[in-house]
């Protein structure tokens, strides 16, 4: 049997990276492994995460190879905080070349959107659409028939959240606290949301400890979208304020994808919704496709096609057939 031209595609989140590996001829996946979380690549220890990841995930895949020592001929890598064209994709390209033993041409480096874009889109030729991501954070990103690409939001947590997780957790407790102190009616929603930080509401003092909790190291963005669900459920249930916090949430992500059909002049596209509040949020989702109906005429929720690793494996087989074998 002849040795397979093996290329990987990685999906490098900040919870975990999965690699792929495959046949770039045949296509036939041929091994998958997992690694540890990425962080910016700006952070102290951006770098030295980043290679350790690449190469655990890797290592895990090769363990599913019949010859582990097959040589890898190419990668695609999506990694979170990869913005295109800065001079952190540049430093990820090098990292990883040196990281998986490649040429520096044989690797391409992007943001994990852009990957899970590709992915989304499937083995379609000129193909266009938008992908919309909505867990802890959000970002928006869309494709033309022409190959022109482009994001919005996603540029943190603490400057443009909206559509998030964190956004609508943080909402429904800043909501929560206006009704402890006057400002707004009580609901249901207090109480709710108060048992899920474990706080009574009858407890005089929870605001101050809420406030307390917040700022703690460990909390963070994280500890805000933990919140989304209690929020979501209420709002379900008939609580008017928390189906506000949803709504404008559902309104942001539509205007993304909104501006992406301006930038580009897509014409009633798909759109592929990701991410764990839209993959879990019932109302979140059923929403969005409310409001996308309003300002996207004749643009429709689907299902992707395939995943971010795929993505990446794609642009892995690209980098590959643009030289010479």
């Amino acid at each position: 049997m002849a040795e397979p031209r093996l290329i990987a595609g990685f999906d490098a989140g900040q919870t975990h990276t999965s690699c792929r590996l495959s046949d770039a001829c045949s296509g036939e996946l041929l091994g998958e492994g997992q690694g540890p979380g990425v962080c910016h690549l700006a952070a102290a220890d951006g770098p030295a995460r980043f290679r350790h990841a690449l190469q655990v995930s890797l290592a895990q895949a090769r363990m599913h190879l019949p010859h582990t020592g097959t040589p890898l001929l190419a990668a695609g890598i999506g990694a979170s905080g990869i913005e295109v064209g800065s001079s952190v994709q540049e430093l990820g390209r090098q990292l990883a070349a040196a990281a998986l033993q490649l040429p520096l041409e044989r690797v391409v480096v992007t943001g994990d959107e852009r990957t899970a874009l590709r992915g989304a889109m499937g083995n379609q030729q000129g193909g266009a659409g938008i992908l919309i991501i909505s867990g802890t954070g959000t970002i928006a990103v869309g494709r033309n028939p022409a190959g022109q690409e482009h994001r919005c939001s996603g540029w943190g947590w603490l400057l443009d959240g909206a559509g998030s997780a964190t956004d609508i957790g943080r909402d429904g407790l800043a909501l929560s606290l206006a009704m402890a102190d006057g400002r707004q009616p009580d609901s249901p929603l207090r109480t709710r949301i108060w048992a899920g930080l474990n706080v009574s509401a009858d407890d005089p003092h929870a605001a101050q400890a809420i406030k307390a909790f917040v700022v703690e190291p460990g909390f963070g963005a994280a500890g805000f979208a933990r919140l989304a669900p209690l929020v979501a459920a209420a709002a379900s249930e008939g609580d008017a304020g928390a189906a506000a916090v949803v709504e404008r949430s559902a309104q942001a992500l539509a205007l993304m994808a909104a501006t992406i059909c301006t930038r580009l002049q897509l014409n009633a596209p798909p759109v592929w919704p990701m991410g764990g509040a839209l993959e879990h949020l019932a109302l979140l989702r059923r929403r969005l496709e409310a409001c996308l109906e309003e300002c996207c005429p004749g643009a429709q929720l689907q299902m992707p096609a395939a995943d971010a690793c795929s993505g990446a494996l794609s642009l892995a087989r690209e980098c590959l057939e643009a030289r010479p074998r």
